[in-house]
């Protein structure tokens, strides 16, 4: 069905969006808009994995656009319960009309680990091979990073190589690896002794590869954040040559630290401006224009504006999803734009995919109080976003 200049066979109510978009405050003063799109184009979603009552959860996804123009898209496919820890496997599926419509499921990736492996990461080197990142789980104190090779567009695979050898539970999240323009790759990481305690104590470090992401190297520092502390860290190159990193916290905000030797080193964290519950974000730099994409979940709050909702899950709810674009590297941002403004579910874990004049996201979506987490997608025009 279309609404809204947006084709989705996803009901939406306009009434309630509009509710919604007035009920969200985000990043200081800045109002969120409805998406409302130029003649130029359409947004349009589909959903990649819809959970079942067999699978529950389809999350932690990446796309990979192939040279011959079709789509790859591979996640965590949880066929046995829905926790972190349940057992998964990377599953993945092919497009052939953009994301409107996605081909049966296959395995990218058996389960190697005692629990699971999760979180994709695809990066489409500058030699032109392929990069596949996933994380191996063993215990609630072994969680480790990897990376195989494809020389042939995706169709084949090389033998996994160990990206963090030390001891330990190291997060990577799904879409993070960059590559700087010097060529070195870095996987920012989230390293803690073990997870699920009252003080896990996370810290963040970056693992670099200058040779393709053959061999790989831990950074020297070890950024930290307060509570829980520093988790899920994200990465952006500057135009002065600095690397950014953006990171998950327990404070309400979004943090960051810069690094001026390649992501060896960092400064100290401190929070950003960007408002934000306990949820990862996602930056990105636009191709060949310089703009910044942020992708997040904003503060929230229900009428009366002095109150935001803080649930006892992360510190307030995923919801909605919202993008901005920063044409000064972050110091100021365009009003958000709505990518979900239902707040009968909740949107995290999302990665960021250009296509030509194109967008293509994927995020999971989850119902508020249900059990199943379906993998989505939705394909949204340049000029959507660019034109603020």
């Amino acid at each position: 069905m279309k609404h809204r200049g947006r084709t989705s066979s996803f009901p939406i109510c306009r009434e309630r969006v509009g509710r919604t978009l007035r009920r969200i405050a985000g990043m200081a003063s800045l109002v969120i808009l409805p998406a409302v799109l130029p003649a130029a184009g359409e947004i349009f979603a589909s959903f990649i994995a819809p959970a079942t009552a067999q699978n529950l959860r389809n999350t932690e996804g990446d796309l990979l656009v192939r040279r011959d123009g079709t789509l790859l898209a591979a996640w965590a496919d949880f066929y046995d319960g829905s926790r972190d820890d349940a057992p998964a496997r990377i599953s993945a599926a092919h497009s052939n009309d953009g994301g409107r419509t996605w081909g049966d499921r296959f395995t990218l990736q058996e389960n190697t680990g005692k629990a699971n492996v999760m979180s994709v990461s695809f990066l489409r080197s500058r030699t032109g091979d392929v990069l596949f990142f996933f994380l191996q789980k063993n215990s609630l104190t072994d969680l480790k990073a990897y990376v195989r090779r494809s020389v042939d567009d995706a169709k084949t695979w090389g033998d996994p190589v160990l990206v963090t050898p030390e001891a330990g539970y190291h997060v990577m999240n799904n879409a993070r690896v960059i590559q700087l323009k010097s060529g070195r790759l870095l996987a920012p990481v989230a390293t803690s002794a073990q997870v699920w305690t009252k003080n896990d104590n996370f810290r963040t470090v970056v693992y670099r590869s200058d040779d393709d992401g053959r061999t790989w190297t831990r950074g020297t520092t070890l950024v930290s954040a307060p509570k829980r502390g520093a988790m899920e860290p994200g990465l952006i190159e500057m135009k002065d040559g600095r690397v950014m990193q953006i990171i998950r916290t327990q404070t309400g905000y979004i943090w960051r630290a810069f690094s001026s030797d390649g992501g060896d080193t960092w400064t100290e964290a401190e929070p950003w401006t960007i408002e934000s519950p306990e949820s990862p974000a996602t930056l990105v730099r636009v191709p060949g224009s310089g703009e910044w994409l942020l992708v997040w979940n904003p503060k929230v709050t229900w009428g009366n504006p002095e109150r935001t909702v803080l649930g006892a899950n992360h510190g307030g709810v995923r919801t909605p999803l919202v993008a901005a674009i920063s044409r000064d590297e972050g110091v100021t941002w365009s009003e958000p734009r709505a990518i979900e403004s239902d707040l009968a579910n909740t949107y995290a874990y999302t990665s960021a995919t250009f296509a030509g004049d194109r967008l293509l996201l994927t995020y999971y979506h989850f119902p508020q109080g249900g059990k199943q987490l379906s993998l989505k997608f939705e394909s949204v025009p340049l000029s959507w976003l660019l034109a603020q």
